[in-house]
């Protein structure tokens, strides 16, 4: 079993980080190099994209086997293979000369980032009580900060090295990351090896009324993050007309929400229950929205009108969604590998659907995004009550 926070804290927290980090480099940080691959396969810049849904396509069925694997045989060996595994697929790239190759050890690199689906157990694993809860919430605030960053260090790669950078540097954490888990991580006996099957452990957890709410409440969470980070560059490239440079400032001071959120979420753990601190945060990301419609209506498409209710929302997320995976977690902490896949699946697939709807939706962006945050948070909380009902109910008279 990996080493407890007592002994070797920084190690723990610097690998389960460096997965946040690692996580979103094949996806976020290879944008800017749409064209320059484009041109490097002659291929379209729809090609290009491609491989971004087959990525996604790769890692969501990759991590919906490694999660309940992980709980019959242990985590470091499905983590430290699935390293290598993407490791190979990114250098893979890197070396193909024809977009077939690179389309197949594009997909070779997703299946083996599904490992890192394995950071909720790993904390589960290593964390008790508001430990969870507060690593949870720096996770979040890691990986919004992450994704926000990722334009602006995509195109500084892709000035300095062309497309490949992205990729190299990949390799570059990847091969760390890989020596320092593989040196301090050791491997967990899984605590149930043999009780149940990939194919009933979910139908355990997915029969949960309890874990699923709370893990929708994160999903949805998430989706109104996502669908902002997909639909942005119609907003501020198209509609606004700024520069790529100007955008990923923009980007930037949104991430900044992410840290304002974290030190937030952090100081109401201590003072609040975790379903009241749910509920707060719910209750900003419906404010995001009603804040979002009224500036659209009286003043119009501008960049302040889009980034502060988005900023509100954003905080409201860092708020709700890193307690509400711990709850989800906490359910069934003899599962956590297959509670972490179940949990991320619905991720995925609420993140894809909203964002698809955003997208497709004949009103304007910031009136579809005003009232997709007011719908999904009304949504949430009203899991959360229900929620919170159900447990009263449960309670012992």
């Amino acid at each position: 079993m990996p080493e407890t926070p007592a002994t070797r804290p920084g190690l723990a927290i610097f690998l389960l980080l460096s997965m946040v980090v690692l996580g979103v480099f094949p996806l976020d940080v290879v944008l800017p190099s749409f064209p320059a691959l484009a041109d490097y396969f002659q291929r379209t810049p729809g090609d290009i994209a491609l491989s971004i849904s087959l990525f996604a396509i790769g890692i969501s069925l990759s991590q919906l086997l490694i999660g309940p694997l992980s709980d019959r045989i242990g985590r470091k060996s499905l983590l430290l293979a699935g390293m290598a595994l993407s490791i190979v697929g990114a250098a893979g790239c890197v070396l193909s000369t024809d977009y077939g190759g690179f389309l197949l050890f594009r997909c070779l690199q997703a299946v083996g980032c599904g490992c890192f689906v394995l950071s909720q157990a790993l904390i589960q694993d290593l964390f008790t009580g508001k430990q969870r809860d507060h690593l949870r919430i720096l996770m979040v605030t890691a990986s919004g900060l992450a994704i926000s960053l990722s334009p602006l260090a995509g195109t500084v790669l892709q000035d300095a090295f062309d497309w490949p950078g992205s990729f190299w540097v990949f390799i570059a954490l990847g091969l760390t990351v890989w020596v320092i888990a593989w040196r301090h991580l050791r491997d967990n006996p899984a605590r149930n090896p043999s009780s149940h099957s990939l194919l009933r452990a979910y139908a355990l957890v997915c029969r949960n009324p309890t874990f699923i709410s709370y893990w929708l409440i994160s999903a949805i969470a998430f989706a109104c993050h996502f669908s902002f980070i997909v639909m942005s560059p119609l907003l501020f490239l198209e509609q606004l007309h700024l520069s790529s440079y100007t955008f990923s400032l923009i980007l930037l001071v949104y991430g900044a929400a992410y840290v304002g959120g974290g030190v937030l979420a952090h100081g109401l753990s201590k003072r609040i229950s975790a379903n009241r601190q749910i509920i707060a945060g719910l209750l900003l990301i419906v404010l995001a929205g009603g804040l979002m419609g009224l500036l659209h209506r009286h003043a119009g498409l501008t960049v302040f009108n889009v980034l502060l209710p988005m900023m509100v929302c954003t905080m409201g997320i860092t708020i709700a969604r890193p307690i509400a995976t711990s709850r989800a977690m906490d359910v069934f902490p003899d599962l956590a590998g297959t509670a972490s896949s179940a949990g991320s699946a619905l991720i995925f697939i609420c993140g894809g659907v909203v964002s698809a709807w955003v997208n497709l939706s004949p009103a304007s962006l910031p009136v579809t995004l005003a009232t997709t945050f007011m719908a999904l948070g009304l949504i949430a909380l009203g899991l959360i009550l229900a929620t919170c009902r159900r447990l009263r109910e449960q309670r012992p008279a």
